[in-house]
Protein backbone atom coordinates (compact mmCIF):
# COMPACT_ATOMS: atom_id res chain seq x y z
CA UNK A 1 0.00 0.00 0.00
CA UNK A 2 1.23 3.47 -0.63
CA UNK A 3 1.86 5.69 2.04
CA UNK A 4 -1.03 7.84 3.13
CA UNK A 5 -1.94 11.46 2.46
CA UNK A 6 -3.44 14.00 4.67
CA UNK A 7 -6.22 14.61 2.22
CA UNK A 8 -7.09 10.66 2.12
CA UNK A 9 -9.29 9.33 5.18
CA UNK A 10 -9.60 5.79 3.70
CA UNK A 11 -6.94 3.64 2.01
CA UNK A 12 -8.40 0.38 0.78
CA UNK A 13 -5.73 -1.94 -0.71
CA UNK A 14 -6.58 -6.23 -2.08
CA UNK A 15 -9.41 -6.19 0.50
CA UNK A 16 -10.79 -10.38 0.45
CA UNK A 17 -12.88 -12.00 2.67
CA UNK A 18 -14.07 -15.33 2.21
CA UNK A 19 -17.26 -17.07 4.13
CA UNK A 20 -16.22 -20.44 3.32
CA UNK A 21 -15.12 -21.51 -0.26
CA UNK A 22 -16.91 -18.25 -1.71
CA UNK A 23 -15.22 -14.81 -1.41
CA UNK A 24 -17.86 -12.09 -0.57
CA UNK A 25 -15.65 -9.58 -1.84
CA UNK A 26 -12.26 -10.24 -4.04
CA UNK A 27 -9.04 -7.71 -4.38
CA UNK A 28 -11.35 -4.82 -3.99
CA UNK A 29 -9.29 -1.45 -3.79
CA UNK A 30 -10.34 1.98 -3.34
CA UNK A 31 -9.77 5.32 -1.74
CA UNK A 32 -11.64 7.80 -0.33
CA UNK A 33 -10.64 11.54 0.19
CA UNK A 34 -11.46 13.76 3.58
CA UNK A 35 -15.05 15.69 3.17
CA UNK A 36 -16.34 13.42 0.42
CA UNK A 37 -19.54 11.86 0.04
CA UNK A 38 -18.95 8.23 -1.31
CA UNK A 39 -21.91 6.01 -2.75
CA UNK A 40 -20.92 2.10 -2.13
CA UNK A 41 -23.39 1.03 -5.02
CA UNK A 42 -24.45 -2.95 -5.43
CA UNK A 43 -27.51 -5.25 -6.09
CA UNK A 44 -28.17 -7.37 -2.67
CA UNK A 45 -25.49 -10.07 -2.31
CA UNK A 46 -22.70 -7.86 -3.92
CA UNK A 47 -20.48 -7.34 -1.03
CA UNK A 48 -21.85 -3.97 0.42
CA UNK A 49 -22.11 -4.96 3.81
CA UNK A 50 -18.73 -6.97 4.32
CA UNK A 51 -16.69 -4.01 2.80
CA UNK A 52 -18.66 -1.62 5.42
CA UNK A 53 -18.16 -4.40 8.59
CA UNK A 54 -14.51 -4.06 7.44
CA UNK A 55 -14.15 -0.50 6.99
CA UNK A 56 -15.44 0.10 10.57
CA UNK A 57 -13.31 -2.84 12.33
CA UNK A 58 -16.63 -5.10 12.28
CA UNK A 59 -14.51 -7.61 11.01
CA UNK A 60 -10.87 -8.45 9.76
CA UNK A 61 -10.43 -9.07 6.13
CA UNK A 62 -9.07 -12.61 4.87
CA UNK A 63 -6.49 -10.48 2.71
CA UNK A 64 -5.43 -7.39 2.14
CA UNK A 65 -5.01 -4.04 4.30
CA UNK A 66 -7.46 -0.86 5.03
CA UNK A 67 -6.11 2.68 7.00
CA UNK A 68 -8.77 4.86 8.69
CA UNK A 69 -6.45 8.19 8.91
CA UNK A 70 -3.50 6.45 8.54
CA UNK A 71 -4.27 3.96 11.01
CA UNK A 72 -4.50 -0.16 10.26
CA UNK A 73 -7.90 -0.86 11.23
CA UNK A 74 -6.83 -4.70 12.47
CA UNK A 75 -3.45 -3.69 13.81
CA UNK A 76 -4.78 0.01 15.29
CA UNK A 77 -8.36 -0.81 16.25
CA UNK A 78 -8.91 1.00 19.07
CA UNK A 79 -7.57 4.44 17.27
CA UNK A 80 -9.92 3.23 14.23
CA UNK A 81 -12.88 3.01 16.44
CA UNK A 82 -12.53 6.75 17.46
CA UNK A 83 -12.73 7.79 14.25
CA UNK A 84 -15.14 6.01 12.89
CA UNK A 85 -19.06 6.23 13.27
CA UNK A 86 -21.30 3.51 12.43
CA UNK A 87 -24.28 2.68 11.15
CA UNK A 88 -24.88 -1.00 10.46
CA UNK A 89 -28.00 -1.82 8.36
CA UNK A 90 -30.01 -3.15 11.73
CA UNK A 91 -29.60 -0.57 13.95
CA UNK A 92 -28.14 -1.61 17.77
CA UNK A 93 -30.95 0.02 20.03
CA UNK A 94 -31.95 -0.91 23.68
CA UNK A 95 -35.63 -0.17 22.67
CA UNK A 96 -36.79 -0.21 26.30
CA UNK A 97 -34.77 3.38 27.31
CA UNK A 98 -35.37 6.61 26.54
CA UNK A 99 -33.62 8.87 23.37
CA UNK A 100 -31.74 10.93 25.75
CA UNK A 101 -30.56 8.04 28.41
CA UNK A 102 -29.58 5.94 25.49
CA UNK A 103 -27.18 8.46 23.94
CA UNK A 104 -25.75 8.86 26.97
CA UNK A 105 -24.60 5.26 27.85
CA UNK A 106 -23.47 5.11 23.80
CA UNK A 107 -21.44 7.79 24.85
CA UNK A 108 -20.27 6.58 28.16
CA UNK A 109 -19.11 3.01 26.17
CA UNK A 110 -16.93 5.37 24.15
CA UNK A 111 -15.10 6.82 26.95
CA UNK A 112 -17.11 10.15 26.70
CA UNK A 113 -17.00 11.98 30.02
CA UNK A 114 -19.98 13.79 31.76
CA UNK A 115 -18.68 17.51 30.17
CA UNK A 116 -18.61 15.89 26.62
CA UNK A 117 -22.11 14.42 26.93
CA UNK A 118 -23.60 17.43 28.06
CA UNK A 119 -22.40 19.29 25.40
CA UNK A 120 -22.59 16.54 22.98
CA UNK A 121 -25.81 14.70 23.23
CA UNK A 122 -28.53 18.22 22.96
CA UNK A 123 -26.08 19.12 19.81
CA UNK A 124 -26.93 15.93 18.37
CA UNK A 125 -30.34 15.70 19.21
CA UNK A 126 -30.90 19.06 17.26
CA UNK A 127 -29.16 17.49 14.43
CA UNK A 128 -30.98 14.48 14.05
CA UNK A 129 -34.16 16.41 14.09
CA UNK A 130 -35.04 14.73 17.74
CA UNK A 131 -36.26 17.46 19.91
CA UNK A 132 -39.71 16.13 20.74
CA UNK A 133 -38.69 12.75 20.94
CA UNK A 134 -35.71 12.92 23.51
CA UNK A 135 -37.12 11.42 26.40
CA UNK A 136 -39.64 9.10 24.41
CA UNK A 137 -39.08 5.36 24.94
CA UNK A 138 -37.00 4.17 21.63
CA UNK A 139 -39.87 1.13 21.28
CA UNK A 140 -42.26 3.64 21.03
CA UNK A 141 -40.53 5.32 17.85
CA UNK A 142 -41.41 5.03 14.36
CA UNK A 143 -38.97 2.81 11.89
CA UNK A 144 -37.71 6.35 10.91
CA UNK A 145 -37.28 8.09 13.91
CA UNK A 146 -35.26 4.88 15.12
CA UNK A 147 -32.81 5.43 12.34
CA UNK A 148 -32.11 8.97 13.53
CA UNK A 149 -31.69 7.83 17.08
CA UNK A 150 -29.05 5.39 15.17
CA UNK A 151 -27.18 8.16 13.31
CA UNK A 152 -27.06 10.11 16.39
CA UNK A 153 -25.28 7.70 18.56
CA UNK A 154 -22.47 7.30 15.46
CA UNK A 155 -22.11 10.94 15.17
CA UNK A 156 -22.08 11.60 18.89
CA UNK A 157 -18.26 10.87 19.63
CA UNK A 158 -17.93 13.38 16.65
CA UNK A 159 -16.01 10.91 14.10
CA UNK A 160 -14.06 11.86 11.49
CA UNK A 161 -15.65 9.00 9.27
CA UNK A 162 -19.15 8.19 9.12
CA UNK A 163 -19.86 4.64 7.73
CA UNK A 164 -23.92 4.14 7.02
CA UNK A 165 -25.38 0.92 5.58
CA UNK A 166 -28.65 0.87 3.98
CA UNK A 167 -29.30 4.12 5.78
CA UNK A 168 -33.19 4.13 4.49
CA UNK A 169 -34.03 0.63 4.31
CA UNK A 170 -37.27 0.15 5.58
CA UNK A 171 -38.84 3.77 6.09
CA UNK A 172 -41.02 5.73 4.86
CA UNK A 173 -40.50 8.11 1.78
CA UNK A 174 -41.06 11.16 3.88
CA UNK A 175 -38.50 9.70 6.26
CA UNK A 176 -36.44 8.59 3.06
CA UNK A 177 -36.40 12.62 2.09
CA UNK A 178 -35.55 14.04 5.50
CA UNK A 179 -32.85 11.22 5.98
CA UNK A 180 -31.20 12.04 2.80
CA UNK A 181 -31.05 15.59 3.77
CA UNK A 182 -29.68 14.75 7.17
CA UNK A 183 -26.70 12.48 5.40
CA UNK A 184 -25.94 15.74 2.99
CA UNK A 185 -25.80 18.23 6.28
CA UNK A 186 -23.25 15.32 7.72
CA UNK A 187 -21.07 14.98 4.56
CA UNK A 188 -20.33 19.00 5.31
CA UNK A 189 -18.22 18.30 8.33
CA UNK A 190 -16.88 14.84 7.97
CA UNK A 191 -16.62 11.88 5.41
CA UNK A 192 -19.06 9.48 4.67
CA UNK A 193 -19.35 6.33 3.02
CA UNK A 194 -22.89 5.70 2.25
CA UNK A 195 -23.90 1.82 1.14
CA UNK A 196 -26.88 1.21 -0.69
CA UNK A 197 -29.02 -0.75 -3.56
CA UNK A 198 -31.24 2.23 -3.86
CA UNK A 199 -30.07 4.14 -6.99
CA UNK A 200 -31.30 7.62 -7.15
CA UNK A 201 -30.53 7.78 -3.31
CA UNK A 202 -26.59 7.47 -4.60
CA UNK A 203 -27.29 9.73 -7.37
CA UNK A 204 -28.86 12.15 -5.18
CA UNK A 205 -26.79 12.38 -2.12
CA UNK A 206 -22.99 10.82 -3.25
CA UNK A 207 -20.37 13.07 -4.75
CA UNK A 208 -18.59 10.00 -6.46
CA UNK A 209 -19.86 6.28 -6.66
CA UNK A 210 -18.30 2.85 -6.32
CA UNK A 211 -20.12 0.02 -8.25
CA UNK A 212 -19.54 -3.35 -6.82
CA UNK A 213 -20.90 -6.43 -8.65
CA UNK A 214 -20.05 -10.21 -7.31
CA UNK A 215 -17.35 -8.98 -4.51
CA UNK A 216 -15.81 -6.85 -7.77
CA UNK A 217 -15.44 -3.02 -8.15
CA UNK A 218 -16.73 -2.54 -12.00
CA UNK A 219 -17.23 0.96 -12.08
CA UNK A 220 -15.62 4.28 -9.81
CA UNK A 221 -16.05 7.77 -10.89
CA UNK A 222 -19.13 10.45 -10.66
CA UNK A 223 -21.99 10.09 -11.61
CA UNK A 224 -21.34 12.40 -14.54
CA UNK A 225 -18.52 10.70 -15.60
CA UNK A 226 -19.89 7.24 -15.53
CA UNK A 227 -22.38 8.45 -17.93
CA UNK A 228 -20.00 9.77 -19.95
CA UNK A 229 -17.44 7.39 -20.39
CA UNK A 230 -19.74 4.38 -20.72
CA UNK A 231 -22.56 5.99 -22.91
CA UNK A 232 -21.46 4.44 -25.91
CA UNK A 233 -24.41 6.02 -27.83
CA UNK A 234 -26.02 9.06 -28.34
CA UNK A 235 -30.26 9.69 -27.30
CA UNK A 236 -32.25 11.72 -28.21
CA UNK A 237 -35.96 12.23 -26.59
CA UNK A 238 -38.17 13.55 -29.47
CA UNK A 239 -41.27 14.84 -28.92
CA UNK A 240 -43.89 14.29 -32.22
CA UNK A 241 -47.48 15.22 -33.56
CA UNK A 242 -47.64 12.31 -36.31
CA UNK A 243 -48.92 8.50 -36.47
CA UNK A 244 -46.78 6.67 -34.53
CA UNK A 245 -45.97 3.63 -36.60
CA UNK A 246 -45.15 5.76 -39.60
CA UNK A 247 -42.81 8.00 -37.04
CA UNK A 248 -40.74 4.65 -36.03
CA UNK A 249 -40.51 3.60 -39.34
CA UNK A 250 -39.53 6.94 -40.79
CA UNK A 251 -37.07 7.32 -37.75
CA UNK A 252 -35.15 4.24 -37.50
CA UNK A 253 -34.61 4.17 -41.49
CA UNK A 254 -31.97 7.15 -40.80
CA UNK A 255 -28.91 6.45 -41.31
CA UNK A 256 -26.59 6.14 -37.59
CA UNK A 257 -29.82 5.39 -35.78
CA UNK A 258 -29.46 1.94 -33.69
CA UNK A 259 -32.94 1.93 -32.15
CA UNK A 260 -36.22 3.79 -31.54
CA UNK A 261 -38.14 3.39 -28.64
CA UNK A 262 -41.82 5.09 -28.63
CA UNK A 263 -43.48 5.58 -25.62
CA UNK A 264 -47.16 6.58 -26.12
CA UNK A 265 -47.86 9.19 -23.22
CA UNK A 266 -51.22 11.10 -22.31
CA UNK A 267 -51.57 13.99 -24.78
CA UNK A 268 -48.37 13.52 -26.67
CA UNK A 269 -46.06 10.73 -28.36
CA UNK A 270 -42.19 10.48 -27.25
CA UNK A 271 -39.48 8.93 -28.96
CA UNK A 272 -35.99 7.85 -27.72
CA UNK A 273 -33.80 7.62 -30.69
CA UNK A 274 -30.30 6.03 -29.63
CA UNK A 275 -27.78 6.59 -32.49
CA UNK A 276 -24.21 6.21 -32.64
CA UNK A 277 -21.84 7.56 -30.47
CA UNK A 278 -20.86 11.37 -31.47
CA UNK A 279 -23.45 11.22 -34.71
CA UNK A 280 -25.65 14.64 -34.48
CA UNK A 281 -28.62 13.39 -36.48
CA UNK A 282 -30.69 16.55 -35.11
CA UNK A 283 -30.93 18.11 -38.49
CA UNK A 284 -31.69 15.05 -39.96
CA UNK A 285 -34.82 14.18 -37.85
CA UNK A 286 -35.98 17.66 -38.20
CA UNK A 287 -36.04 17.55 -41.79
CA UNK A 288 -37.93 14.38 -42.02
CA UNK A 289 -40.52 15.48 -39.71
CA UNK A 290 -41.07 18.75 -41.84
CA UNK A 291 -40.98 16.86 -45.20
CA UNK A 292 -43.58 14.51 -43.94
CA UNK A 293 -45.87 17.19 -42.46
CA UNK A 294 -45.80 16.17 -38.74
CA UNK A 295 -45.24 18.08 -35.78
CA UNK A 296 -42.32 18.64 -34.00
CA UNK A 297 -43.21 19.52 -30.28
CA UNK A 298 -39.58 18.85 -28.68
CA UNK A 299 -36.20 17.37 -29.11
CA UNK A 300 -33.20 16.94 -25.97
CA UNK A 301 -30.55 14.89 -25.88
CA UNK A 302 -30.76 12.45 -22.89
CA UNK A 303 -27.83 11.54 -20.54
CA UNK A 304 -27.33 7.99 -19.64
CA UNK A 305 -29.11 7.28 -15.99
CA UNK A 306 -27.32 5.85 -13.01
CA UNK A 307 -29.62 3.28 -13.38
CA UNK A 308 -28.64 2.70 -16.75
CA UNK A 309 -25.13 2.37 -15.83
CA UNK A 310 -25.64 0.27 -12.79
CA UNK A 311 -27.83 -2.10 -15.36
CA UNK A 312 -25.36 -2.05 -18.07
CA UNK A 313 -22.29 -2.89 -15.68
CA UNK A 314 -24.09 -5.49 -13.95
CA UNK A 315 -25.49 -7.05 -16.82
CA UNK A 316 -21.83 -7.14 -18.87
CA UNK A 317 -20.24 -9.22 -15.99
CA UNK A 318 -23.19 -12.01 -15.70
CA UNK A 319 -22.75 -12.54 -19.41
CA UNK A 320 -19.07 -12.93 -19.57
CA UNK A 321 -19.36 -15.15 -17.13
Amino acid sequence: MTAPTDDIMIQASGLTHFYGPQPAIDDVNFNVKRGEILGFLGPNGAGKTTTMRILTGYMPPTQGQVTIGGHDVVKDSLQVRKLVGYLPETVPLYTEMPVTNYLRYMGSLRGMNNRELKRRIPDVIELCRLNDYSKTIIGKLSKGYRQRVGIAQAILHEPELLVMDEPTIGIDPIQVVETRRLIQDLGKQQTVVLSSHILPEVSMVCERVLIIHQGHIVAEDTPENLAQTLQGVDQLQVEINGPPREVSIALRNIEGVIDVNHRNQPDREVYLVRSEEGLDLRDEISRIIVSNGWGLLSMQLMSMSLEDIFLRLTTDEDSQE
